[in-house]
């Protein structure tokens, strides 16, 4: 099988690279810049510039049997700052990559959503997939749209989209500048002896997934022949001093915590009910938080110097 990954080249996407590439697959990457952490790979095809850019989509499309659509150019703790950027860049983008899909007759896409921005204020804990869309910020808003187009596309033109919902994924090659991932950002913390600072009283409880354990799923998504939007998160809520206790119990410390003003766009509780996902794929998280937190904290030591270069941006 030949896939497309959009962000390949990002935190989520290289993972994903790599178990597709262990799956036989054949892999072109389409992404604007290469990989932070680690130099291209010689069996992937790389193709850097704008998802959007449709001479570099026909291209990159040739003879592909499935597109991964990872790419985003924001993070949600940002992107109220520009909506109508976020719009420009990741729906309008999303939208000729999709009719650049028609015109190369791939019908077959994976969508990476959001399940801890698309439901907004949680009515109920779990979250199911078929709870009210009511997101809070413009990250959130524009991957609702997207899901609807997707929609939209599979009715009027036939294209077959599976919608993943991930929760808070973690593990190697995340980013740690503090705008995604808390585990990322306080493991990075505590490599330089810096305090903890958290927004709130640490109580806000989140749902977090290793990212062996999400790149799988999307694997196995990819590879079916379902259809529609499922759930990826661990199924389990862990609030930020839990976090903050586990890593003090992989690094054999007591971590110096800062708390600050707690902020209000920070929604209180995300679990994900992630029953649907387990039906239909056979899947199921394998990897806890503490022993995930553990791998990336071995990761992030093994790799200290690169974590400061400064020749490349940040990428998550």
């Amino acid at each position: 099988m030949k896939a497309l990954v959009t962000g390949g080249s990002g935190f989520i996407g290289s993972h994903l690279v790599d178990i597709l590439l262990a799956s036989g697959d054949e892999v072109v990457v389409l992404d604007r810049i290469p990989e932070r952490y680690r130099q291209p790979m010689t069996e992937v095809d790389y193709r850097f510039g704008q998802f959007s850019d449709p001479f570099i989509l026909a291209e990159s499309l040739v003879d592909v049997d499935i597109v991964y659509h990872l790419a985003s150019t924001t993070v949600p703790s940002t992107s109220n700052l520009d909506p109508a950027g976020d719009v420009q860049d990741n729906l309008v983008g999303t939208l000729r990559l999709l009719d650049q899909m028609m015109k190369s007759r791939v019908r077959r896409i994976v969508f990476l959503s959001s399940g801890g921005t698309v439901y907004g204020m949680p009515a109920k804990i779990p979250i199911p997939e078929d709870h009210m869309l009511r997101p809070l910020c413009s990250y959130g808003v524009v991957k609702v749209a997207i899901e609807d187009y997707l929609h939209m596309y599979q009715k009027l033109y036939g294209l077959s989209p599976v919608i993943l919902r991930p929760s808070n994924p973690f593990g190697p090659r995340q980013g740690h500048l503090g705008v995604q991932g808390l585990i990322a950002t306080l493991l990075y913390k505590a490599l330089k002896g810096n305090p903890f600072v958290i927004w709130g009283d640490g109580s806000v409880v989140r749902d977090y997934l290793y990212i062996d354990d999400l790149v799988r799923l999307i694997r196995l998504a990819g590879c079916s022949d379902a259809e529609g939007t499922f759930n990826a998160g661990s199924g389990f809520g862990y609030s930020v001093n839990e976090v903050i206790a586990v890593i003090g119990e992989v690094m054999d410390v007591t971590p110096a915590v800062k708390y600050e003003a707690g902020r209000s766009f920070d929604i209180r509780e995300v679990i994900l009910d992630i029953s649907k996902a387990r039906v239909a794929f056979g899947w199921t998280p394998e990897t806890s938080l503490r022993d995930g937190i553990r791998k990336q904290w071995l990761w992030m030591k093994a790799n200290a110097q690169s974590l400061d270069d400064p020749r490349s941006p940040e990428k998550q």
